[in-house]
């Protein structure tokens, strides 16, 4: 396996090999020049999104400054916002449903590192994937974990950590994350 194809599947991989690192300068190439485009060309900045994100749906809006690791990993839905200061950290794939709001400063999380200091010690990294179901909306600093599944219809509140999965309809919160509601409609 190389050393992508061993992040993209969970196991541990040095983040220092050739190919990553080509990957990760594109994706600061194409961040840093998103997050110097004028307000005043839209059309430009979903460009800039559309080359660096996996995929996207046509109606995607972001407001700078927008920070990830890859972009190659993320896709998102139709009607996608994202607020001021995102980071998704994206060694894993993120996938992000349709109608999906995300408030200013939140990070999303795929990137982790091993649990035995001989591990980190050698450099290595891994990583899990998150997955965030349709019509979802994450409150302003809430903080997304690796391997987290959010289902549908699920309000993350302000400042939750999300440390674990939950289903759909739900308003969580706090720290680590608990189901503070269930969503009837």
């Amino acid at each position: 396996m190389t050393e992508k194809e061993k992040m993209l599947a969970s196991k541990l991989y040095n983040p220092s090999d050739e190919e990553l690192v080509k990957l990760r300068y594109n994706a600061r190439i194409l961040t840093e020049k998103f997050n110097k485009t004028s307000i005043t060309n839209l059309k430009e900045r979903n460009d800039i999104l559309k080359q660096l994100f996996g995929s996207s749906g046509n109606q995607i809006y972001i407001e700078p400054p927008f920070y990830c690791d890859y972009g190659i990993n993320i896709h998102v839905g139709e009607n996608f916002y994202a607020n001021f200061n995102c980071i998704i950290l994206d060694v894993c794939k993120v996938t992000i449903g349709k109608n999906c709001m995300i408030a200013p400063q939140v990070g999303i999380y795929t990137a982790t590192h091993p649990i035995k200091a001989s591990e980190r010690y050698l450099g290595l990294e891994l990583g899990k994937p998150v997955t965030i179901g349709d019509n979802c909306w994450i409150g302003g600093n809430a903080i997304i974990n690796p391997g987290v599944t959010l289902g549908n219809n699920v309000v993350v509140a302000s400042g939750a950590v999300v440390t674990k999965s939950f289903g759909d309809n739900v308003v969580i919160g706090g720290n680590p994350a608990r189901i503070l509601k269930i969503i009837e409609e």
